[in-house]
This record gives C-alpha cells, sequence and structure tokens, in this order.
C-alpha cells in the first residue's frame, strides 16, 4: 500500500507561481513512476506531468514550457513547480504512483508509464485556483 499526500495548493493570480509537494510512503519510491493529474469542475481527470525512477518526463501539451515536475529520492517526495499560471489551470491536482512500472521493452528510452497509465494509488487532492 502507497500514500500519497499532497500539499501547497492555493489561490493565485493569473500569472503567478504554486509548487505542489506530495509525500509518498514505501521503501521503494525510487523505483516508482509517479505523475500529477488535474481534475477542473465538470471536466473529465487529466494527466499534467510525470516521471519515472530515471528522471525522464512527460508533460500535457498545455503546460510544456510552464510546469516543471520532479523529485526528491531521498525524501520521497515529488514536486511539480507551475509557472504562469493561466485561469484554464484551475483544477484539483492529484499525486499518482505506480510502484512497479512497466519496462520498457521496446525502445521507448522511458517507462511506458509516462503515457499516464498505470497509475493504481492516488493522493487526496490539492485545490489550485486562479484568478484571471
Amino acid at each position: 500500500q502507497v500514500q500519497l499526500v499532497e500539499s501547497g495548493g492555493g489561490s493565485v493570480q493569473a500569472g503567478g507561481s504554486l509548487r505542489l509537494s506530495c509525500a509518498a510512503s514505501g521503501d521503494s519510491y525510487s523505483n516508482y513512476c509517479m505523475a500529477w493529474f488535474r481534475q477542473a469542475a465538470g471536466k473529465e481527470r487529466e494527466g499534467v506531468a510525470a516521471i519515472d525512477s530515471d528522471g525522464n518526463t512527460n508533460y500535457t501539451d498545455s503546460v510544456k514550457g510552464r510546469f516543471t515536475i520532479s523529485r526528491d529520492n531521498a525524501k520521497n517526495t515529488l514536486f511539480l513547480q507551475m509557472n504562469s499560471l493561466k485561469p484554464e489551470d484551475m483544477a484539483m491536482y492529484y499525486c499518482a504512483a505506480d510502484p512497479f512500472p512497466l519496462p520498457d521493452l521496446i525502445g521507448l528510452g522511458h517507462s511506458p508509464c509516462l503515457a499516464w497509465n498505470d497509475f493504481v494509488y492516488w493522493g487526496q487532492g490539492t485545490q489550485v485556483t486562479v484568478s484571471s
């Protein structure tokens, strides 16, 4: 069982920044594939950013160049630095973990987990509100 606890959400004006954190349990955190998802009111949940155990990353197009995902394996913590926030970024943000990511068997150069699949553990979410 992996427990995830997000923090760092809040209210900012458009153009502002926030840094989300996710504390994860488990002795093998460094092997986990981790990701941030978000769900805005009335919309489906979407993947925002993911990072595998080797530090390879993937971002949804709408946040590229503005958001940065990172991890501190010594502290079992995942981060999402969000800059130049827009009203459309407003959502509940969730941390997710895949503790047993599939290996790269076909030469992708990264774990297949970066395709937003197989995340089975979820945090409770942290709200991000962006006002225009």
